[in-house]
């Protein structure tokens, strides 16, 4: 804006900088201000709900107010879409602009906390990352799996300490489980697709390959000394492939060269396809099993799922 912010202080609007260094200068009395304001709004009921009477009240707990709306429809002051200037009268279009509010309220939930985080670390809401040369994720960025569009993405901050055996005991983990659930994955499909194996599972108990379903319910039907043969032989290549690979040599190479290439392009190009399908693979793996868990079925119909909380 043009002129003056606090004229007794001689401070202009065009002094005040964008983003969280506005704190700093904004004066003590126009934080007060701003406060008051909120608070006013806030205890008063100063938008008062044409459906509701009773307006504000206690809440059980210390500084806890019910809002004025919450007995009648949540979010309606009365004063209209958008910004007072007036009220929408078609059904359909008002469910509409109220769904997008929703929607549009929670991105913006998640874009102001970015911004608050982008603008403290880099010292603008638009700041370049680049800038923040104290990060601990430097050690990392240029690592495979970090990829466009998200780059290095680690919300939980397991890499915070910038831990070089940590990161790579955690890549061969990684590695491991995509590479497993690629092939779960592959095991939930390819049955659904091209049929059963011919011939029989366990001889001896007459049960045929034909007769195990496909997904969770096959874990009832396969015989114990089958699980035992499967949990042994899972035991054998964990324990022969041994688990020092991240701390001898390159997380996940255990010598079985098939992703490679001359090429060292190609061969980063290959590796990093192979985490990217892993992690893909991993979060599918858990897709199916609740949708098989719920309906019956990996590729079951949602509307078996009668004990649904959402119907």
């Amino acid at each position: 804006f043009p002129g003056y912010l606090s004229p007794s202080l001689g401070l202009k609007f065009a002094d005040v900088p964008n983003g969280l260094a506005a704190l700093s200068k904004l004066p003590v009395l126009g934080g007060a201000q701003m406060v008051a304001f909120a608070g006013l709004i806030e205890t008063t009921g100063f938008f008062q709900a044409e459906s509701t009477t009773d307006g504000r009240g206690p809440r059980e707990g210390a500084f806890a107010m019910m809002d004025s709306t919450e007995t009648g429809e949540p979010g309606n002051y009365g004063v209209g879409f958008p910004n007072f200037l007036g009220k929408v009268d078609d059904p359909e279009a008002r469910k509409s602009k109220l769904a997008a509010e929703l929607a549009n309220g929670r991105l913006a939930m998640m874009a102001i906390i970015g911004m608050f985080f982008q603008d403290g670390l880099t010292g603008s809401a638009w700041g370049d990352w680049a800038t923040y040369t104290a990060s601990p994720l430097r050690a990392f960025e240029s690592e495979l799996g970090v990829q466009e569009p998200v780059g290095f993405w680690d919300p939980a901050g397991f890499t915070a300490d910038g831990d070089l055996a940590k990161f790579k005991r955690r890549r061969s983990v990684e590695l491991k489980h995509g590479r497993i659930c690629m092939m779960a994955t592959m095991g939930y499909i390819t049955p659904e697709v091209i049929g059963k194996l011919p011939g029989y599972l366990s001889p001896s108990a007459g049960l045929k390959f034909a007769d195990i379903p496909n997904g969770l319910a096959a874990i009832s039907k396969v015989p114990t000394a089958g699980w035992a043969q499967i949990a042994a032989y899972f035991g054998f290549v964990e324990f022969s492939g041994g688990f020092t690979d991240y701390k001898t040599g390159t997380p996940g190479d255990y010598g079985f060269k098939v992703l490679t290439s001359s090429d060292p392009a190609e061969k980063t190009k290959k590796l990093a396809a192979e985490i990217a399908n892993g992690r893909l693979a991993m979060v599918a793996i858990i897709g199916m099993f609740f949708q098989d868990g719920l309906t019956g079925s990996a590729w079951g119909d949602w509307a078996l799922y009668t004990a649904s909380p959402l119907r």
